[in-house]
C-alpha cells in the first residue's frame, strides 16, 4: 500500500476548522444554515415599519471584520430577515441547466448552476413558527415580492482602510476596487396558487450559490429567532448564535449590527441611553426565548469613552461541554 501523502496547509486548516465546528456544535434542531454574510450583517433594519421603499435607495452596511453589504432598491427590515432565515431552514437542491448565452470559443460557461428550494406556503409558515392561516400566507407573499426588488452587493474588503476606500468611491458614484459580486438574494419566486398547500419554488441568486459552494455557512437556532419579539434581538441573535466561542459582545458591535453610530456628531447622551435600554430589552428577550440562560451588563472605560459590555451564557451547551459533563458523571459513577 503506497504511503499517504502529507496534507497541504490548506487541507490542515480545513480539517482544523471542521474539528472546531464539531466541538462547538450546540445540537440545534432544524437550524437555519446560511451564508455567514447574511447572519453577521446590519443589512436588515431593526424594525418592521417606516422602512424606506424608494427604488433609488442605496446604502452600505458595515460590520467591520465581518461584512460589508450594499443594498439597492429598498430598505429591508425584520420581516424580510425572518423570511430569508425560514428559507435557509428548508432543504435546497442544486440545479444545472444549459446556458442559452453560451458560445463556443468564449469564456462563458455552457452550464448555468443555481440553488432552488421547493416547498409550500404551509411549510414556510410553519418554519417561521407562525399560525397556518391564509392571512399569514398573503403577508409572506408580499414580503417575498419586496425582497425580489432588492439587489445585494457583498464586498470582500474588510479592513478599516478598505472600508474607507469603498465609502470614498461610493461618494463619487464610482465602483469600489477589489473583489465583490452583485446579485439578488432571490432571483425568482413562483407559486401554483394562493392556498396553504400550493407549491412554491424559490430560486437563489448567483452570490448565494457562490457562498454555499465555498462553505461560508453558519448555523442559527431558528426556533429562537422566530420566538424573539424585540426587533433588536432579531438583529443581535444571529451574530451571537453563529459565534459559539464568544461569551461577550461590546455595545459598539451591537450598534454596528443595528446600523447605528453611538458617537457620531448627531448622537447624544439621550440617544445612547435609549439604545442601551433597547439592548437590555433585547438580551432579556433572548433569555425569554430560550437562546441565552443569563446575561450581565458592565461599564467599561471612563469619561467620554465609557461604554457597555454584555456578557452572556448560551442556553445550549457545546458538544465538547457535553462530553466533559458526561465524563464527569462517569467518573462520579466509578468513584461511587
Amino acid at each position: 500500500m503506497p504511503p499517504t501523502r502529507p496534507l497541504t496547509p490548506e487541507e490542515e486548516q480545513r480539517l482544523a476548522r471542521k474539528e472546531r465546528t464539531l466541538k462547538n456544535r450546540r445540537g440545534r434542531r432544524n437550524p437555519s444554515t446560511m451564508p455567514q454574510h447574511l447572519a453577521r450583517t446590519s443589512a436588515f433594519a431593526p424594525r418592521k415599519k417606516d422602512l424606506i421603499t424608494d427604488s433609488n435607495f442605496v446604502r452600505i452596511y458595515e460590520v467591520p471584520g465581518y461584512s460589508v453589504v450594499e443594498v439597492k432598491g429598498r430598505e429591508l427590515g425584520s420581516q424580510h430577515r425572518d423570511a430569508i432565515y425560514a428559507l435557509f431552514r428548508l432543504p435546497r437542491e442544486k440545479v444545472r441547466t444549459d446556458n442559452p448565452a453560451y458560445r463556443r470559443g468564449t469564456f462563458i460557461s455552457p452550464v448555468l448552476s443555481y440553488y432552488q428550494t421547493r416547498t409550500t406556503w404551509r411549510t414556510l409558515i410553519k418554519a417561521m413558527g407562525r399560525t397556518e392561516h391564509v392571512n399569514n400566507l398573503l403577508s409572506l407573499v408580499h414580503v417575498f415580492q419586496e425582497i425580489q426588488q432588492v439587489s445585494v452587493l457583498i464586498h470582500e474588503g474588510r479592513s478599516l482602510k478598505e472600508l474607507e476606500a469603498i465609502k470614498a468611491k461610493r461618494n463619487r458614484n464610482m465602483l469600489p476596487d477589489g473583489a465583490g459580486s452583485a446579485s439578488s438574494l432571490i432571483t425568482d419566486l413562483t407559486w401554483e396558487g394562493a392556498q396553504l398547500d400550493s407549491a412554491v419554488t424559490v430560486t437563489y441568486g448567483a452570490r448565494v450559490l457562490e457562498m454555499i459552494e465555498k462553505a461560508h455557512l453558519v448555523s442559527i437556532n431558528a426556533d429562537v429567532q422566530f420566538r424573539l419579539k424585540s426587533d433588536h434581538a432579531k438583529v443581535f441573535w444571529p451574530f451571537i448564535d453563529s459565534q459559539p466561542e464568544h461569551t461577550y459582545i461590546d455595545e459598539e458591535r451591537l450598534a454596528q449590527l443595528a446600523g447605528r453610530e453611538l458617537w457620531s456628531d448627531t448622537a447624544t447622551s439621550a440617544t445612547r441611553a435609549q439604545f442601551r435600554k433597547e439592548c437590555r430589552e433585547a438580551f432579556k428577550d433572548m433569555v425569554g426565548a430560550g437562546g441565552l440562560s443569563a446575561f450581565t451588563e458592565e461599564v467599561t472605560g471612563s469619561g467620554r469613552a465609557k461604554s457597555r459590555r454584555y456578557s452572556y451564557t448560551h442556553a445550549a451547551p457545546r458538544q465538547f461541554e457535553l462530553e466533559l459533563q458526561k465524563a464527569a458523571q462517569n467518573a462520579q459513577g466509578v468513584d461511587a
